[in-house]
């Protein structure tokens, strides 16, 4: 497989730079094997039957992106930092642009509360140690950081207060996220008492996205790329939930990749979905054989991308390649802050 065979002409006007108001007034594309059906989120309860069950991710973003100074010799430097990831003794990995203008020992000034010292470098990317820790370092954090929006929105605008909501599902429970499950952002509390009142089940699982989602596939051929790793954990109770499920002839829709690509990871050894903790790097391509999922939704996703990668997997390419050709002209807006689709490989068509 070749990077190229992903690749698709998005025109620019399409990227979404804010989110439908209300969340589940989004646009949604629900599409199996041979049929398909343009409608709006609001339509999920009567795409799903009673018995399905929804598998959502629990992650919260942080607000990981900060900006701050360092001072030399009486001069003073610009810089960002993006929170990656917590590190063992404390330490946090940032990137950090840019990154040559502080030295290994010198302190970055984010906000009067709170501050950083560069400890080291690994891979790229920047190890510091902040001056607080715990529910000190939360609050500081939450007054000087920002969303970290997707390098495609953040091209176009910052990040502002609106983005502390809407780039947050409404059951966000565990902090750890620099990016947020987007499909999750289409759901609010209406929604999901429609689709409670239908009898869909619904699991939480946890999956702190990182920053990788959004790095650029650089090989040419598929094989060759190695997948960024994240944390996650399927409780006990989430593993037991789907398998119940699955034992009444239900059906297991995980909103969004990430908690396909956790259910998938959790399922690989024995081909169910088991309890599982810790991180996970699956590459999701073409010719994967899904052990969990019975189908996904999720927004439109980047050319050339992983993602892209993961549907055609579900779908296959070419079938996912006409899907997106539909969006296209049918005016989707695409990415984290898009429209959204249903994929439902082998599921009938909803009027049958």
């Amino acid at each position: 497989m070749k990077l190229s065979d992903f690749d698709f002409a998005l025109p620019e006007d399409l990227i979404a730079t804010r989110p439908a108001s209300p969340r589940s007034s989004a646009r949604l594309l629900a599409a199996g094997t041979d049929w398909q059906r343009d409608g709006v989120v609001t339509d999920l309860p009567r795409l799903l039957s009673p018995g399905d069950r929804l598998v959502l991710n629990d992650t919260r973003v942080i607000p990981a992106r900060l900006h701050g100074t360092r001072t030399r010799d009486g001069a003073v430097a610009r810089v960002e930092a993006t929170l990656l990831d917590p590190r063992p003794g404390g330490l946090w990995r940032a990137l950090m642009k840019p990154l040559r203008k502080v030295r290994v020992g010198e302190t970055i000034t984010f906000s009067p509360r709170l501050s950083a010292r560069l400890e080291g470098v690994d891979d790229g990317a920047a190890l510091l140690a902040f001056n607080l820790t715990g529910d000190d370092f939360d609050a500081a954090l939450a007054e000087a950081g920002q969303m970290p929006l997707p390098p495609y929105i953040a091209a176009k605008r910052k990040a502002d207060d609106r983005d502390r909501t809407d780039y947050q599902t409404v059951w966000a429970a565990r902090p750890g996220a620099v990016a947020a499950p987007t499909a999750s952002l289409h759901f609010d509390d209406p929604l999901l008492a429609a689709l409670a009142a239908r009898g869909v089940g619904f699991t939480h699982v946890t999956l702190h996205v990182g920053a990788g989602t959004f790095l650029p596939v650089k090989v040419d051929d598929v094989n060759d790329h190695r997948m960024h790793a994240e944390w996650g954990e399927v409780t006990p109770q989430a593993a037991a939930d789907i398998a119940a499920t699955r034992a009444a002839g239900g059906r297991v829709i995980p909103v969004g990749t990430t908690a396909l690509r956790l259910i998938e990871s959790a399922a690989a050894v024995t081909g169910t979905v088991q309890p599982w903790r810790g991180d996970t790097d699956i590459f999701i391509t073409p010719g994967f054989r899904f052990r969990a999922a019975d189908a996904l939704m999720t927004n439109f996703h980047l050319p050339r991308s992983t993602l892209m990668m993961l549907v055609s997997a579900l779908m296959g390419r070419d079938r996912i390649m006409d899907l997106y050709a539909h969006a296209i002209a049918t005016r989707y807006r695409f990415f984290s802050y898009g429209d959204a689709s249903i994929l439902m490989p082998g599921w009938p068509h909803p009027a049958a």
